[in-house]
């Protein structure tokens, strides 16, 4: 893997936030990334986080849950004072925020979008996302992936 430079670990390091990077070979036929993420570094699958775009009334908005929950659209919308949700189009979510679907990170995102992280997070004392490409995973605080989004907590899974 070329450069393990990613806008997500470019923002951790120039806040000068403590993480640490995790790799894995990528096998583009597994069904799901955060899963595989889980399975290929030996983690309880309910520290790792997958990053969900959608649309709560027409505007893009993240949700990061568990990559063992699915993610409750009635929720999110409630959680950012919105009424109605849907899953995002993968190629507006990629626009937005300027990763590709399975390597989305809620952290250096191209647009900064209204973000809700699921409650569970708070229960660790640190939790795994993308750090920006499939096949790297980013473990920190979920208080600093909180402070670095601005993100909401709730129930959204």
């Amino acid at each position: 893997m070329a450069g393990r430079g990613t806008p997500a670990t470019a923002l951790l390091d120039k806040q000068k936030v403590r993480h640490e990077l995790h790799s894995y070979e990528h096998d583009p036929r597994h069904a799901s990334y955060g899963l595989e993420a889980a399975e290929a570094l030996g983690l309880a699958p309910g520290r790792v986080f997958k990053t969900l775009v959608a649309e709560v009334d027409g505007k893009l908005t993240v949700g990061v849950v568990p990559v063992t929950a699915q993610l409750d659209l009635k929720a999110l919308a409630a959680a950012v004072g919105g009424k109605k949700a849907k899953m995002a189009a993968v190629p507006d979510a990629e626009r937005a925020t300027g990763y590709v679907a399975g390597g989305i990170s809620p952290l250096g995102q191209k647009k900064r979008l209204p973000l809700v992280v699921d409650a569970s997070a708070e229960t660790f004392d640190t939790v795994f996302c993308s750090a920006g490409r499939r096949g790297l995973e980013v473990e920190l605080a979920p208080a600093d992936l909180v402070r670095l989004t601005g993100a909401v907590v709730a129930r959204i899974s």
